[in-house]
């Protein structure tokens, strides 16, 4: 059968099947639509427009019929007009014929059927659900509105911070105002590291929240920055002993860092060395298609007739193939240059003599990095944890900066053996250098080190003092710049918080707590602004949360001795001296079956305390009878009991009142 004969058959086909389809639509309303008004209008614009199909979208045999999609794809649609093509493209082009019977058919189903349903091509807005009310399907109406969500309330009021983020303890600010003295002296001892030289050991003391972490990793930054803007090679690892609080934990996890490191300059070296062997394929590899490429253009007859062209200047030559067109290889030259000029081998200006020694180098590399096994955080000695973290440390020529957040906590806990490790490795290191910075909120935790230690790592010593009222409004004011919008605080927010702040040892940490809090129950309160009430309320929040969370985290030794100060306060002994601290302390130890520490340690032990502002202990002088310490108790007493008697250590003493009459006894 020829192409037109089965064009006709198709045309046929489907003019029956519309008639046949469009018959049973006007029999059978629930199962079809009946074409309606605006199917009439198609078909009338489609008498002045022959190509117009007023069916196309309903006829679903056109496009099930074989016969006639396989007609529709050998014949090319003539139809050039926008959204007409498409219908045409789509179903096949239809005889004149065919087209006269179907809108026969659509005005005597029109005429038949007056009142005939909408429009069936209109799109289903509501998927499937057209016949119920817009009440039933929460679109509109009084009952959608109350169903409100148990955050839409909270989402209703204007937000207040612009940025939260910047007043948390964790960020760290691209400038530190009041701190620029002690930023300075860092840098000054830092930058030997930039030199290649080992830079000498820091201890930064400070009270909590004066700026010593915030300083100590701001200028970290600067000098990795700086590092590699000069290409050298300079690492700074940080590491909370508050966290990490063991001589194992410590060395694991900063050989896993270096570790880590090691492997991702091994995978940067072999992929440069990967790139060299590319560079010499292409440059040995574009020699040879060069010469053979002017061989060809010799040979080829060009276009134009001329036989006498020289080799290069024909068609036959393909300057994408010549190395000195090749970005690659380094070369300037352009793709005008007729004669391929030559360049430099790639190992020219490397220290490999050959392809194999580039090859071997790389095995090299793999091999090294197969070799780095890291540390579990359990289970291996600890000589072999140290063995691992010195060779991961001496793989490569750098300075390394280790950084010990609250190092005091890490000598309570594991003693200095850590420290004497750490500041004895550069007399064993043969490519790096190991520079500490030790950041600590005790002035005298020195006194407990090895006079090894302490001379080796005490080398320079930087003190962060208490911020000022005026030094913490500063500071709010420039984090408030950025954490709220434009007129969310009022005018005596700022300077309130920082005297309330300033009353304690001048903690910007707690400052920037006490807005942040401030503007949160502002917010919760659907307030527009902060005012001084907002700050007022999260004074008495952030005290009560304070107090619980610092002595629900106090060791189980600092919880006894607290509890001992809480028993004589309740009991009405006031003036509270470190020997009567001391005896009902060893009363509880006994209780609980812990060990007893000396007094020595219990008085440091009150200090901690009293650092942490839980308690309040002043030396006085008893002349001929010495110093002693006079404590009393700073926080709620009930609030600070339960806290402990929540420590399932402390729950087992049954009755406290008996260590109460021993104490008076003593």
């Amino acid at each position: 059968m020829s192409d037109d004969e089965m064009d006709r058959t198709s045309s046929e086909t489907v003019t029956e099947r519309d008639g046949t389809e469009n018959g049973e639509s006007g029999s059978d309303s629930g199962s079809r639509a009946d074409i309606d008004t605006d199917t009439v209008d198609a078909a009338s614009e489609a008498d002045a427009d022959p190509d117009i199909d007023p069916h196309a979208e309903s006829d679903s045999a056109v496009d099930s019929d074989p016969a006639s999609t396989a007609a529709s794809d050998r014949r090319e649609s003539p139809r050039t007009n926008g959204e007409h093509s498409d219908v045409g493209s789509e179903h096949g082009q239809r005889s004149p014929s065919a087209d006269a019977e179907t809108r026969t058919q659509a005005q005597s189903q029109s005429q038949s059927s007056p009142q005939s349903q909408p429009d069936t091509t209109e799109p289903d807005r509501t998927h499937g659900f057209s016949n119920l009310p817009d009440t039933e399907l929460g679109d509109g109406g009084d009952e959608g509105d109350s169903n409100q969500g148990l955050f839409d309330d909270l989402l209703s009021g204007k937000p207040i911070f612009e940025n939260k983020e910047v007043l948390r303890p964790s960020y760290t600010p691209h400038e530190l105002p009041h701190r620029s003295d002690q930023i300075n002296k860092m840098a000054t001892i830092l930058v030997a590291a930039l030199r290649g030289e080992t830079p000498s050991n820091i201890l930064i003391y400070g009270k909590t929240g004066t700026g010593k972490t915030a300083s100590a990793k701001f200028v970290s930054k600067e000098l990795e920055s700086t590092s590699q803007k000069y290409s050298v090679p300079c690492d700074v690892e940080y590491i909370n002993c508050e966290v990490t609080d063991t001589q194992y934990r410590v060395l694991a996890q900063l050989a896993n860092k270096f570790i880590e490191k090691n492997k991702a300059r091994i995978d940067d070296r072999i992929e440069s060395l990967d790139a060299l062997l590319d560079r010499i394929e292409t440059h040995e590899n574009g020699e040879q298609t060069s010469i053979s490429n002017r061989t060809d253009s010799s040979e080829a007859a060009p276009s134009s007739g001329d036989t006498g062209s020289r080799p290069g200047e024909g068609t036959g030559y393909d300057s994408t193939n010549d190395p000195s067109t090749d970005p690659v290889a380094g070369s300037t030259a352009t793709a005008d240059d007729h004669q391929p000029q030559s360049t430099a081998h790639p190992l020219d200006s490397t220290g490999f003599d050959s392809i194999d020694a580039v090859e071997t180098r790389i095995e090299s590399l793999e091999a090294d990095k197969e070799s780095f096994e890291e540390v579990p955080m359990t289970g291996w000695p600890t000589d072999r944890v140290y063995s691992v973290f010195f060779d991961a440390v001496d793989y490569d020529e750098r300075v390394v900066v280790i950084m010990l957040d609250e190092i005091d906590k890490l000598v309570e806990k594991s003693g200095d053996d850590t420290l004497y490790n750490l500041s004895r490795m550069n007399s064993e290191l043969e490519n790096s250098r190991v520079s500490i910075i030790g950041i600590s909120n005790d002035l005298k935790f020195t006194d407990f080190l090895d006079p090894r230690v302490k001379s080796s790592l005490g080398e320079e010593e930087i003190v962060f003092p208490p911020y000022d009222a005026n030094q913490l409004r500063d500071i709010l004011q420039h984090r408030s710049e950025v954490a709220f919008k434009d007129n969310a605080l009022s005018s005596d927010v700022i300077p309130l918080c920082a005297a309330f702040a300033a009353q304690e040892h001048g903690d910007a940490r707690r400052a920037l707590d006490l807005l942040r809090t401030a503007g949160e129950l502002a917010e919760r309160a659907q307030a527009e602004t902060v005012v001084e009430e907002h700050v007022r309320k999260a004074q008495d929040k952030i005290e009560l949360d304070r107090v619980v969370e610092v002595v629900r985290t106090l060791p189980t030794q600092s919880k006894l001795v607290l509890f001992a100060i809480i028993l004589l306060e309740k009991n009405g002994v006031h003036s509270i001296n470190t020997g009567e601290v001391f005896n009902i302390y060893k009363r509880l130890c006994e209780e609980i079956d812990a060990d007893v520490l000396t007094q020595r340690r219990v008085t440091d032990l009150i200090s901690e305390l009293d650092m942490l502002g839980i308690v309040n202990a002043v030396v006085v002088s008893k002349g001929r009878y010495g110093r002693t310490k006079e404590i009393s108790l700073s926080v709620p007493i009930d609030e600070t009991e339960a806290v402990l008697l929540s420590d399932s250590r402390l729950s087992d003493i049954d009755d406290i009142q008996p260590f109460v009459q021993a104490r008076f006894e003593n």
